[in-house]
């Protein structure tokens, strides 16, 4: 009866462990659950490669066009400069201030119970939904010259940075309170328990366990906040040397023919982001493997 139904099961069913150093078949239905992943890989490289390789690699070919002079020549002219250093100081700004007050509101929302709390949770994702030029306009009805509220922030520095919080206010909200919502609280009842102070489990405690989420959404912001173009376009009054960013800039050289100028800007505004990016992602990996 066994040689019978050894010899139903075929070669292709084992009917004990392979000897060691023997090859090990793979059946058909594992090479059939290959390939949707195959497929799928090419298929999100490709699209990859059409919407966002692709294009960066000619804007990067374009800015170089004129050679390493001209492209240093392009981003040093006294208007392409200023608005860099605007854009990049403004950007720092409000990624350092959404680090702290975008934790603040995260913990809020998740800690603590008040009226109306579902409809504060609602609005942070109002910049999301909400176009960057609209924002610009309310900015500047609340903002403006004949601000109801007696501000008047149009046309200077301190406008675009008000503008470049609003449109970048979910990303570290939105980072941290899904970690702090999944947070274990015995620890914390723990170290209560053991004699620590409020400070000491915060810093011991939630603090290491909020960092990744805090540095990936402070990185974000400041990536999304040196290519604002909409909401700044309008409270900012786009003064060259004065409260011209560096998006604005662009699309005046574009309007002038300048492409290539245009294209070396938005070089070093993509280069920028990109070591960003890089060096959230070796802080992300540091902290796993000391985690």
């Amino acid at each position: 009866m066994n040689q019978t139904t050894a010899a139903a099961a075929g070669p292709d069913t084992p009917s004990g462990p392979a000897a060691p150093g023997s090859p090990v078949r793979l059946g058909g239905g594992a090479r059939k659950r290959r390939a949707p992943t195959v497929l799928g890989v090419g298929t999100a490289m490709i699209y990859l490669s059409l919407i966002v390789l692709i294009p960066l690699a000619a804007v990067v070919w374009r800015s170089a066009e004129e050679g390493p002079q001209g492209f240093i020549d392009a981003i040093t002219t006294p208007d392409a400069w200023a608005a860099l250093k605007l854009t990049i100081g403004a950007s720092v700004i409000v990624a350092l201030i959404n680090l702290v007050l975008g934790t603040l509101i995260a913990w809020v929302l998740v800690r603590d119970q008040f009226p109306g709390k579902s409809v504060v949770d609602m609005l942070i994702d109002l910049p999301f939904a909400l176009p960057t030029i609209v924002a610009g306009l309310v900015l500047l009805a609340l903002y403006g010259p004949d601000s109801p509220l007696g501000v008047d922030l149009a046309y200077k520095q301190v406008g675009v940075v008000v503008a470049l919080l609003f449109v970048t206010l979910p990303f570290v909200v939105r980072t941290v309170q899904p970690v702090l919502l999944e947070l274990d609280r015995d620890m914390e009842q723990a170290a209560a328990s053991l004699g620590a102070g409020p400070f000491v489990i915060f810093r011991r405690i939630i603090l290491p366990n909020l960092i990744p989420a805090m540095v990936s959404g402070t990185a974000l912001a400041f990536t999304r906040s040196i290519a604002e173009f909409g909401s700044t376009v309008l409270i900012s009054g786009n003064l060259p040397f004065q409260t011209q960013v560096a998006a604005v800039h662009i699309f005046g050289q574009i309007e002038s023919d300048n492409t290539t100028g245009a294209a070396a800007v938005a070089t070093v505004l993509l280069t920028v982001a990109l070591v960003v990016l890089v060096v959230l992602d070796l802080l992300q990996r540091w902290g796993a493997r000391r985690a």
